[in-house]
């Protein structure tokens, strides 16, 4: 089914088609209701498209005399922003839409620009490589990202028909303070009337975003980015663990970032409050902290620190002899 944005940018192609179209025939042609295409005339005039209505028994819709949308005209470094911002999303899988879809706005882009630059942009494209591998695109349809943005932009509030990671659907009022965009996936986060308490919602498991009547005003203090990373810390995980460290937060932020750890002081130490699916990559972080550290919990992490202790000290026994033929080039 096509989206609504694609239907707004249908009828604009439509009525660029030049005559007279009425609401009937709009209707019949966007599969959409002529309440619903009024509304999308309404999106047009909102972009400054002047679009004109005309009465009378045949009146309808049309652009006003003369009007043509402007070429894209960008410079070099525009051409080279809008195309790597297309292609390095993608990776990222923050793209709300399908490969496809994406593929298609870089050939377009691709289309109007001068054949010299095309072809320079081209050169980059196929031989640009990433140190990162490509994510695959987990987030929602654009018009649900979009409608949670107005929102919160607008600060009003929104009904979510939202499916948690358990598989239980519910529906919530929700007063949107930002959306975050983090390891590939997008996040609303804001109060939720239901809970009474701000919680982070996972965009792409939001199924339809309905705005409400009234507005609301986000604390002024509000960090949509922290508040997101410290949700995903807190989730439930199989382990709790709780190590103090003798380090400033800086330093213990290096190895345990704000998505990982929560920190909270305990002079002259830092307790990291961590909830993992995994120990083992614990305290290889630890250790390469190199500072004082007291595990409070679980058990078993002390058991995997004394087993990395010991291998360290076995490679630091080796002969020198038994690696040398096996060390590593060095870069130039």
């Amino acid at each position: 089914m096509t989206r609504p944005i694609a239907r707004v940018l249908a009828l604009l192609e439509i009525l660029q088609g030049g005559g007279t179209r009425t609401v009937a025939e709009l209707a019949g042609r966007l599969d959409v209701d002529e309440r619903t295409v009024r509304r999308y005339v309404e999106h047009l005039l909102d972009l400054d498209i002047p679009v004109r209505s005309v009465r009378g028994r045949y009146g309808g819709y049309r652009l006003a005399p003369g009007y043509r949308m402007p070429p894209l005209m960008l410079t070099d470094e525009e051409a080279l922003a809008v195309l790597l911002g297309l292609v390095a999303g993608r990776r990222a899988g923050l793209v709300t839409t399908s490969v496809a879809a994406a593929e298609s706005a870089v050939a377009k882009v691709r289309r109007v620009l001068p054949e010299a630059l095309g072809r320079r942009l081209d050169a980059l494209l196929e031989v640009a490589d990433f140190t990162t591998p490509a994510r695959a695109a987990l987030t929602a349809e654009a018009e649900v990202l979009l409608a949670v943005a107005e929102a919160a932009r607008d600060q009003r509030p929104v009904k979510l028909a939202y499916t948690a990671a358990h598989g239980r659907s519910s529906e919530r009022v929700v007063e949107p303070y930002g959306v975050v965009a983090h390891s590939g996936r997008w996040y609303l986060t804001g109060f939720d009337s239901s809970a009474g308490q701000v919680r982070t919602f996972r965009v792409d498991r939001i199924e339809r975003a309905e705005p409400q009547d009234g507005t609301f005003s986000t604390p002024t203090d509000f960090d949509p980015a922290h508040q997101v990373l410290t949700g995903i810390a807190e989730a439930p995980h199989q382990h709790d663990v709780a190590v103090r460290i003798r380090a400033t937060a800086e330093e213990i932020r290096a190895m345990f970032p704000p998505s990982i750890a929560i920190l909270e002081a305990d002079d002259p130490w830092v307790r990291a409050r961590i909830r993992a699916e995994r120990l083992d990559w614990i305290p290889p972080r630890l250790a390469a902290l190199d500072r004082p550290f007291v595990i409070e919990r679980p058990d078993a992490l002390r058991d995997q620190m004394r087993a990395l202790a010991d291998r360290l000290t076995g490679y630091a026994g080796s002969s020198s002899s038994a690696t040398s033929s096996s060390a590593p080039n060095s870069l130039s």
